[in-house]
C-alpha cells in the first residue's frame, strides 16, 4: 500500500514539473508585437507587427500586390539592416498581409483579426471605402489607420489616428481641367470606378468643370469588381461625341477603357483619375500611342527626386517590373513610422506614434527619400508635392501645377 502511495504521488510531482516546464518556454505576448519575444530583455530583437488590408485577388489584385511591394521591400532593408532601436532595444519588422478583395466590410473584418491576433499598432489599406469601414471603430481598437487613398474626407473626419499618406486629390483638379479643355475640347464623359472613392472624385471633379464653361454631355461609372467588356457603356458615351473622357480606378482596367475608346474610334483627351498610372497603363496598351493625350499623375519613374534611381533600381531587381507611386509612398511611409517609433520611444502606443510623424518624416534617410514629404497637417495629410504629366507625341511630358 505505501508503495502504490510513492507511485501515485511520484506520477503527481512528474505531472506538475512538466506543466511548470510547459509555462516557463511558453512565448511572451504583449500589444504590437505578436509574442515573438518581443517584449523580454537580455539584448533579444523584438517583432512589431504590421498589418496590411488590401486587394491581392480580383480586378484590382495588382493595385494591391503593387502597394504591398512597397512596404515588403522597406521591411526586408529594415530588417536586413539590423532593424531598428528604440530605447535600447532592437525590433525588426513582421508584415501581416490580408486580402480585402476591395470590399470595405471585408478590411473591418480582416482589421478586427490583426489587432486581436496580432496586435498591430498600424494597419495599412490602399482604398477610401476600407478606410472609412476602419474609421469606425480605431480610435476605440487604438491602432493608426496608414490610408493610401487620396480622398480628402477621410481627413475631414477629425479621427485623430489617421495619416493620409498620397496627395489630396481635388489638387489635380484645376490643372486637369485646363489642360483638357486648351487641347480637346469643352464636352466631358464621364466613366469612373463605381468605388466611393471614385463618386467624390466625380463629385468634384464635375461641377468644377461646368464652372469653367464646360458641358457633362455623360455621365455613368464602371464597376471593375464585375465588368470586364467595356464595350457597351463606351459605345454610349461616344455617341454624346464629347472631347474629353474622365475615366480612372486601378490602372489595368482602366488603361481597358481608353483602349476600348481608341477602337471605337476616340480621337480626344483623357482626364485619369490618379489612382491609375499612365506608365503602368502604358503596359496593357503596349505604348503611349493610345493614350495620347492624357493627363495625370507624373510616373515615377520619370521623377527627378535623388532617392528614386535607386529605389527603382532595387524594385526592379526584385519585383521585375518598374514601381509606381503606390509603392513608393508606401515604402516611404513605412520608413516614416519606424522614425516616428524611435522619436516616441515606444512601439505598441499608437498615440504617440502619431504625434511623432513629423519627426519621423524629418528622420527618414535621404536616401530612402522617394518622395519630398516635409511634414504631416493637422489633419492627418503627408504634404506632398504634386506632380502633374500628359502624354504628348507619345512621351511624358511635365504639366505645370494650377494652384487652387
Amino acid at each position: 500500500m505505501k508503495k502504490r502511495k510513492w507511485s501515485i504521488a511520484a506520477m503527481i510531482a512528474a505531472i506538475m514539473m512538466l506543466m511548470l516546464a510547459a509555462c516557463n518556454n511558453s512565448p511572451s505576448s504583449n500589444n504590437a508585437n505578436g509574442g515573438n519575444n518581443s517584449g523580454g530583455g537580455g539584448g533579444e530583437t523584438g517583432t512589431v507587427n504590421i498589418g496590411y488590408s488590401g486587394p491581392l485577388s480580383g480586378p484590382a489584385a495588382y493595385y494591391g500586390q503593387r502597394t504591398l511591394n512597397g512596404l515588403k521591400m522597406a521591411a526586408e532593408e529594415i530588417n536586413n539592416s539590423g532593424g531598428f532601436e528604440v530605447k535600447g532595444k532592437k525590433y525588426k519588422i513582421n508584415l501581416v498581409p490580408l486580402d480585402d478583395k476591395y470590399l470595405p466590410n471585408e478590411t473591418a473584418a480582416n482589421a478586427k483579426r490583426l489587432v486581436q491576433e496580432h496586435h498591430t499598432p498600424i494597419i495599412f489599406t490602399p482604398h477610401s471605402g476600407g478606410v472609412m469601414a476602419l474609421q469606425v471603430f480605431n480610435q476605440t481598437d487604438n491602432f493608426i489607420i496608414a490610408a493610401y487613398t487620396s480622398e480628402p474626407k477621410i481627413t475631414q473626419t477629425g479621427n485623430k489616428l489617421t495619416v493620409r499618406i498620397p496627395p489630396r486629390y481635388d489638387g489635380y483638379i484645376p490643372t486637369f481641367t485646363d489642360y483638357a479643355m486648351k487641347h480637346f475640347g469643352r464636352k466631358l464623359a464621364a466613366l469612373p470606378t463605381a468605388t466611393q472613392y471614385g463618386k467624390d472624385w466625380t463629385e468634384k471633379l464635375l461641377p468644377y468643370w461646368e464652372k469653367q464653361g464646360g458641358k457633362v454631355v455623360y455621365k455613368s461609372s464602371i464597376d471593375f469588381t464585375k465588368d470586364t467588356d467595356f464595350f457597351t457603356i463606351v459605345t454610349n458615351a461616344l455617341k454624346e461625341k464629347p472631347d474629353v473622357l474622365f475615366i480612372g480606378g486601378p490602372s489595368e482596367p482602366t488603361a481597358k477603357v481608353a483602349k476600348q475608346a481608341r477602337e471605337l474610334g476616340f480621337k480626344g483627351g483623357f482626364i485619369i483619375m490618379d489612382q491609375a498610372k499612365l506608365d503602368e497603363m502604358k503596359r496593357v496598351t503596349g505604348s503611349y500611342d493610345m493614350l495620347e493625350g492624357s493627363i495625370g499623375v507624373m510616373p515615377l519613374v520619370e521623377s527627378d527626386q535623388p532617392a528614386v534611381p535607386e529605389f527603382v533600381k532595387n524594385y526592379r531587381a526584385k519585383f521585375n517590373e518598374d514601381p509606381g507611386s503606390e509603392a513608393a509612398y508606401n515604402y516611404l511611409a513605412l520608413y516614416a513610422f519606424v522614425e516616428a517609433m524611435k522619436a516616441a520611444g515606444t512601439v505598441d502606443d499608437p498615440q504617440a506614434i502619431r504625434e511623432h510623424m513629423n519627426d519621423g518624416l524629418k528622420n527618414i534617410p535621404d536616401e530612402k527619400k522617394v518622395y519630398n514629404v516635409p511634414s504631416i497637417g493637422d489633419d492627418g495629410g503627408f504634404e506632398s508635392e504634386i506632380v502633374v504629366a500628359a502624354v504628348e507625341n507619345g512621351k511624358i511630358v511635365p504639366i505645370e501645377l494650377i494652384k487652387q
